[in-house]
């Protein structure tokens, strides 16, 4: 007998993973779990990872995207923000699903497209994950080619930025290459467990006022 996917119960902060998927096998997933849904989904050669965040991630992640598109929007710079939409490519065997992604330099070949396949699309500029309930594998990044990827875990950011298809941490952000963007993400981020979200995002707000 065949289990189905519905009838899998994956505790926030848990992880479940699959081996031997074959891409028709994933493509199914990815349709039975939908689009409005907790699960986080990883696909890499055949091993799919399903994943449901904790609340304290995604405070994480949505405080660490406002912070991206205050500065975007702040510094003029066009962008889309697609969230968590699956990034996919069938010829690498690659499909992730970051907690936020930015298309930035991008973004006018994205316009209008409710679907992303990156086949034929560019992937995202800056991609973010929130490393804290689970480890963010770096390889899928790197075969898609996200040129930038962030990483908040229990330590704190980490800057990854894509140098000859491999990752090399930075101490400074490419997209906000004048900007203390570890120093800033980090405080504000722990700010927001004490004083709560919108405080900490409006004192990040004063110091941009005072800063920029």
């Amino acid at each position: 007998m065949l289990l189905e996917l519905r009838q899998l119960r994956i505790q926030p902060g848990q992880q479940l993973l699959l081996e031997d998927v074959s891409w028709q096998q994933f493509e199914n997933i990815l349709a039975e779990l939908g689009e409005h849904r907790a699960a986080r989904i990883s696909y890499s050669h055949g091993f799919l990872e399903i994943m449901v965040p904790l609340p304290e991630h995604e405070k994480a992640k949505e405080i660490i995207g406002d912070i991206v598109k205050i500065l975007l929007n702040e510094l003029s710079i066009n962008y889309d923000a697609l969230g968590s939409t699956t990034l996919k490519n069938e010829k690498m065997s690659q499909g992730v699903e970051p907690d936020t992604c930015f298309y930035i330099q991008n973004q006018a070949a994205v316009i209008g497209k409710n679907r992303i396949n990156l086949s034929v699309d560019p992937p995202p500029d800056l991609a973010i994950e929130i490393d804290l309930t689970s480890r963010t594998l770096l390889d899928n990044y790197q075969i898609l080619g996200v040129p930038e990827l962030w990483r908040y875990g229990k330590q704190g950011l980490q800057i990854n930025v894509l140098q000859g298809g491999k990752y090399v941490e930075s101490n400074f952000s490419p997209t906000f290459p004048d900007i203390p963007i570890i120093e800033l993400v980090n405080q504000y981020v722990q700010q927001s467990q004490v004083v709560g979200s919108s405080q900490a995002i409006q004192a990040f707000r004063n110091w941009l006022r005072d800063n920029i």
